[in-house]
């Protein structure tokens, strides 16, 4: 007992420095850390993969707004094919995540009737090489309706999953659609690269009153990024139609989207080395397409090479280096832009043919050292 009082008294004068400390917002708070050099953070941005990213979305859209239902093939008890979905059946239930057939066609049909009649359907195709089974659906119901109801009838509807060439699965299930549904008025297309990207883009296309396309990529997937704590927020979305600036630079504009955004990040990383500042541009949004932030880079920086995963002809690098031709940025050129492609053929299967058909980061370092002869 006395050495309980005795212990006690030593503490006696340590009573001061424990009073509670009022709330970060009010004055007592900010003079008591001030005077003791406490400092509150705001949350620190936090690793998340781009599976997570759009998991996230989906649930908080699917909360938000009970008109959104998510439809497709297995995203329902097996959580999709890609684990996208997950957890979101047994929240929600039947009625709002669906198993459909194999039939794209048809249920892509299915959704696009829904939007019509005012629900927000978001249409998953397991791999958007299948959406060529619905591309009537796709184009001629859901594109068009709104123009030829002279604005009367709107489809509302969200067709996402992955694009793009993956790894080993050749020809049939390698190609980058971004070029067919950027050719068509009447939509909307966004292709994200990061986590970021991705769950703002399907929360503003969730959203939109337009048919919007959602261009992913499967590789993406497992990928971690950071996302801030104004991504974190479920109020947070990224308006369709403007690209961002990944990485400043002064001497060459390299634009991409979706995958290839990354192989440009190391392609300027590695060339800062050198002495050569790479400007990054991830358009985010193909169509309609940011041009102007394209155009302010290359007054800057004189030069623009275009990166992308589809094949050359009439791809989204041709569209964006005519449109930068027909533009006032065209004087600003200091040598012609050039565009880094997949090789104009179908994919091969053999992991050697299909390293040599995408573009690397050496095929991006050489087309800047070209430009700028050096």
């Amino acid at each position: 007992m006395a050495v309980a009082t005795a212990l006690l008294r030593q503490l006696a004068p340590l009573r001061p420095r424990l009073t509670r400390i009022p709330p970060h917002g009010c004055a007592g708070g900010r003079l008591l850390q001030h005077r003791r050099g406490l400092r509150l953070s705001a949350p620190a941005a936090i690793q998340v993969t781009v599976r997570d990213a759009l998991n996230q979305a989906l649930d908080e859209e699917l909360e938000r707004d009970e008109r959104v239902f998510l439809l497709g093939e297995e995203v329902a008890q097996y959580d999709g094919a890609y684990k996208i979905s997950r957890g979101l059946w047994k929240k929600y239930g039947d009625k709002r995540v669906i198993d459909t057939p194999i039939s794209e066609m048809g249920f892509a049909g299915i959704a696009v009737g829904a939007a019509m009649a005012g629900l927000r359907p978001v249409c998953e195709f397991m791999t958007f090489n299948f959406s060529m089974q619905a591309i009537d659906q796709v184009i001629n119901s859901a594109a068009k309706t709104c123009y030829m109801s002279a604005g009367l009838i709107a489809v509302p509807i969200v067709f996402r999953g992955p694009n793009g060439a993956s790894a080993g699965v050749a020809a049939q299930h390698s190609q980058c659609f971004a070029a067919w549904y950027g050719h068509c008025p009447g939509l909307k297309v966004v292709s994200p690269w990061s986590a970021e990207d991705a769950k703002g883009l399907l929360k503003a296309a969730i959203r939109d009153d337009n048919p919007v396309v959602m261009l992913e990529n499967e590789l993406l997937y497992g990928v971690p990024f950071e996302l801030s704590e104004q991504a974190q927020s479920k109020d947070f979305i990224i308006p369709i139609g403007k690209a961002k600036i990944e990485r400043q630079g002064t001497h060459i504009t390299l634009v991409s989207h979706s995958r290839l955004v990354g192989h440009c990040m190391e392609t300027a990383s590695v060339l800062a080395k050198e002495g050569v500042e790479c400007e990054v541009i991830n358009m985010r949004t193909i169509r309609p397409m940011d041009i102007e932030a394209v155009e302010a880079s290359i007054v800057k920086t004189n030069h623009l090479i275009t990166v992308e995963g589809g094949w050359p002809q009439f791809g989204v690098g041709a569209e964006i280096c005519a449109r930068i031709m027909e533009g006032p940025a065209f004087n600003y050129l200091d040598a012609p832009a050039v565009r880094v492609t997949s090789t104009d053929v179908p994919m091969p299967y053999a992991k050697n043919l299909e390293d040599n058909s995408m573009p690397q980061v050496k095929d991006i370092i050489f087309a800047v050292k070209k430009v700028l002869n050096i």
